[in-house]
């Protein structure tokens, strides 16, 4: 009797340990995005060069990890939701990128272009320019937040480079599977 309470233990842990591991494997894993340079603050390098401020404009470099399946294409966003307009503030719109994209060199959605993957649209900001404007600091505004996001899409978007920030907005949002994002942060005293 102790010999079959002892092997159905055995096959007990076994199979509990087998159902362990096989949900490890089949688990999904998290779509993640990160950056090297930024460290959670946005610096000068970063600020747009105009409106008085005198920065690089220069793209942050991003990279993405564990796209879901389905993925067709990608696309990312800065958004300043804290901008003093009353509807936030579109720094970065960028979209179409080939679904074999893993990431973006910095400078390649503002000072070098041709960096970008072949099929990326970079459309209209709301400095009403193509391409990555970088945040403009309020003397005094304190921590300022700025969310970039990078979408999984399950098709390329049907728009052009001329498409204002809420039109693309309103395409992904019906074309999203998921979405990773960072904060990086503008600290003015």
């Amino acid at each position: 009797m102790k010999t079959i309470s002892s092997v159905k233990n055995i096959f007990l842990g076994t199979l509990l340990l087998a159902a362990v591991v096989l949900q490890a494997q089949t688990s999904p894993k998290t779509f993640t995005l990160k950056s090297a340079t930024l460290g959670g603050q946005l610096t000068n390098d970063f600020y747009y060069n105009d409106w008085g401020v005198k920065g690089g404009n220069i793209s942050p470099d991003l990279s993405w990890d564990n796209a879901p399946d389905g993925t067709q294409a990608f696309a990312i966003t800065m958004y300043d939701a804290e901008a003093p307009t009353g509807s936030g503030w579109w720094h970065w719109v960028l979209f179409n990128l080939p679904k074999d994209t893993k990431a973006l060199k910095a400078g390649a959605a503002s000072t070098h272009p041709e960096l970008l993957p072949a099929g990326s649209i970079s459309s209209l900001n709301d400095f009403k320019q193509y391409g990555y404007g970088g945040p403009v600091p309020i003397p005094g505004s304190g921590y300022h937040p700025y969310v970039i996001t990078v979408y999984a899409l399950k098709s390329k978007l049907n728009l052009d480079k001329d498409a204002n920030p809420a039109l693309v907005g309103f395409n992904l949002s019906a074309n999203v599977i998921a979405k990773a994002s960072i904060i990086a942060y503008v600290y003015v005293p």
